[in-house]
């Protein structure tokens, strides 16, 4: 079993455990101490930002239990929790920390304090991302950029002027000739991140671990061979001429048009809020945008916009009372590498793939992430052993950015690359980063095939793994649209299989061209689908021809595809273009029975679904959602919920107050009685059975 979690993935200091003995606290605070300046100086990470919350809030929690044990500079009050580099640029005003909130309540409650602090409600608050970068000022002197400095310790930084001069968004000279302080982050983004990672590795260093380090590194670093591109987006403006009594958003769309990169001006923009309820509205929509930056944020930040309210609110030591930054769940995480596999997929890309503990990263739980190529896996040297850096960033697929090599076991050994296919034993072609059997996609043929020919995809009796196998070796097929060129004689010299059950598998076959295209989708094993959206993605597009002519965006349409989703259903059909054509041009059947062609729907034509009456949709033409707990008569599961999308309803896994039907048949368990605790309409699987049989023989 792996071990139980050290600290809580995300916690502030309203939740948080004191620790037991001023020993443990004095502890916590050098690791926190130490993660910090690592942290600022933009080596690699020593603490995942989760744990390092965590920790803090501990720290926190303990010296509000214990304020005899607190000791001084506590990094619980002090900026960047003492970690951060101090240079010799005192700031015009301290550059101060924020504190954090995790959810909903407390951002109300946080957002009740101010009002308290006040003495009536805020005027109005601004949202913007919380971009994961480096802080630092920039001084403009008669619209020159004459000085840039890291936030430091908060009261001064290093000069890093010249390594600044060639920042996006940061301009060399205003488009007016004004004197002013700009504050904000500089970043990496992901373009720019993988390009810094291909300059350093080439120039003998190791790869970042995220953009974050790269960025504060790279901002830092100086007489280096090359130079990695950098981004900057100001969150603050100071000493702006003319800015007396502007609220936050009219001051950065000044600086905005004074040529200066903005939050605000971002992809994600900045949203004005006049309540909370709209505050949490804003947050979730900026949450959405997540993955769709192009650079990382870890959360929001909700300011006060007005400048009498931020001036009534005041600071602490350490933080504005009058801002705080929401985090959202850690993108990046610790976790301990337990094994490396190497995978073969369909078209014979063979790939290392991280087996890891599981940890929390981006709000799921994560136990294996891609190492992406051999040629990456090396330049990073993880090894199975390791403590790795865990990222997930939105929606994509969880990956390994690197590993704590002080904490490396001293018996781990390099991983050893295959030298032949896994799968199969044969060559690999390594001319490209990613390597690929050089059989391609034959080498995966029986299995491609069995998961064809299977019950759920298109039920092609008699072609089991014996049969599957004899055929591939046979050189006979290599791909599912090779099965229906296959004739009664030539099947029949296969070994142990006659003529009459050649016959018998022939038939079968050409019986399953009837197959409708949801049954196609799921045989052909589309990636990041399964039976379900394979049903739900036959119904929306009608056929095959419209479902590989949609875009990214239109396959976003379908109920549970994202971003990510869409982006890989569209290249893996892409992939699959010339078997597809195959499979066309023999006749099988690459529609879904009673949906509109995709097209013709757009243009507005009638679903022919929407022109009977069927039993499973609502007064309004909406599809109940069904669940159907235990079997059916003369149904697989599978077949059951197939039934109810051609019933009109939605099939769904698990009963709740928004169910509006609940199938139970012989060996239903929970499920039927959930439905029955909350008053659900209920009805027995043979009477399932008999409507659905009485709709076909009606259509």
């Amino acid at each position: 079993m792996p071990a139980e979690p050290e600290i809580a993935p995300v916690v502030d200091a309203a939740h948080a455990q004191p620790f037991d003995t001023a020993d443990d606290y004095r502890a916590a605070i050098e690791r926190v101490r130490a993660a910090a300046s690592s942290y600022y100086a933009g080596a690699d990470l020593a603490m995942d930002d989760a744990t390092y919350d965590a920790l803090l809030a501990r720290v926190t929690a303990t010296e509000a239990a214990q304020p005899g044990w607190v000791v001084a500079d506590s990094p619980a009050d002090v900026v960047g929790a003492g970690g951060g580099v101090t240079g010799d640029v005192e700031h015009s005003t301290p550059m101060l920390s924020l504190a954090n909130v995790f959810d909903e309540e407390e951002l109300r409650a946080w957002a009740a304090r101010l009002d308290r602090v006040l003495g009536r409600p805020a005027a109005g608050y601004t949202v913007e991302p919380k971009i994961d970068g480096m802080a630092i000022a920039a001084r403009y002197v008669d619209g020159a950029l004459v000085q840039v400095a890291t936030r430091g310790d908060g009261r001064a930084g290093e000069d890093v002027t010249a390594q600044a001069r060639a920042i996006a968004g940061l301009p060399a000279r205003l488009a007016e000739p004004v004197t002013v302080e700009v504050r904000g982050e500089v970043f990496m983004t992901d373009d720019d991140f993988a390009r810094a990672n291909e300059l350093r590795t080439a120039h003998g260093g190791r790869p970042f671990a995220n953009p974050r380090n790269a960025a504060a590194g790279t901002l830092r670093a100086q007489d280096r061979a090359y130079v990695a591109p950098l981004s900057f987006l100001a969150y603050a403006v100071h000493d702006l001429p003319g800015g007396e009594g502007l609220t936050h958003s009219a001051a950065m769309a000044a600086i905005a048009g004074l040529g200066v990169s903005t939050t605000g001006g971002s992809a994600a923009g900045m949203a004005s809020c006049a309540g909370v309820d709209e505050l949490v509205g804003a947050i979730a929509s900026l949450g959405a945008l997540r993955d769709k930056l192009g650079f990382d944020i870890d959360g929001v930040v909700i300011k006060a916009d007005s400048p009498a309210d931020r001036d009534a609110a005041g600071s602490s030591s350490r933080a504005p009372r009058w801002a705080v930054a929401y985090k959202f769940p850690a993108d990046t995480r610790t976790s301990r590498l337990v094994g490396i596999e190497v995978q073969v997929g369909r078209t014979g890309l063979i790939t290392p793939v991280a087996v890891i503990e599981p940890v929390q990263v981006g709000g799921v739980v994560v136990t294996s992430a891609t190492l992406h190529n051999f040629g990456d896996l090396v330049r990073r040297d993880v090894r199975v052993g390791d403590t790795v850096f865990v990222r997930r960033a939105g929606e994509v697929i969880p990956e390994i950015t690197g590993a704590k090599l002080d904490e490396r076991p001293a018996d781990s050994v390099p991983f050893a690359a295959p030298e032949v296919c896994p799968r199969c034993g044969g060559a690999i072609d390594r001319s490209q980063k990613r390597w690929r059997c050089a059989q391609g996609r034959a080498c995966g043929a029986a299995e491609s095939l069995a998961y064809f020919a299977a019950r759920d995809s298109m039920d092609i009796e008699g072609l089991g793994d014996k049969v599957i196998r004899a055929l591939v070796a046979a050189g006979m097929v290599t791909d599912p649209a090779d099965l229906y060129d296959l004739d009664v004689e030539a099947v029949s010299q296969l070994e142990r299989l006659g003529r009459t059950s050649a016959a018998k598998l022939i038939a079968n076959i050409e019986s399953s061209k009837r197959q409708p295209l949801s049954r196609v989708l799921t045989g052909l094993g589309v990636r990041m689908t399964g039976r379900s959206m394979s049903r739900r993605l036959a119904r929306h597009f009608g056929s095959m021809e419209a479902l590989c002519a949609a875009t990214v965006e239109q396959l976003q349409q379908v109920e549970a595809v994202g971003p990510e989703r869409a982006a890989t259903i569209a290249a893996e059909l892409a992939e699959l273009a010339p078997v597809i054509g195959k499979l066309a041009a023999r006749g099988i059947t690459l529609v879904e029975p009673g949906v509109t062609p995709f097209a013709e729907a757009e243009a507005g034509a009638p679903d022919p679904a929407d022109a009977v009456d069927l039993p499973l949709r609502k007064e309004d033409g909406s599809p109940m959602t069904v669940v159907v707990t235990g079997s059916v008569p003369g149904l697989t599961r599978n077949e059951g919920n197939e039934a109810v999308e051609r019933l009109g309803g939605k099939s769904s896994g698990s009963v709740s107050k928004r169910t509006d039907l609940v199938v139970v048949g012989d060996g239903a368990g929970s499920k039927a009685a959930k439905a029955e605790e909350l008053g659900l309409r209920i009805m027995p699987a043979d009477e399932f059975a008999e409507l659905l049989a009485a709709h076909v023989a009606a259509s």
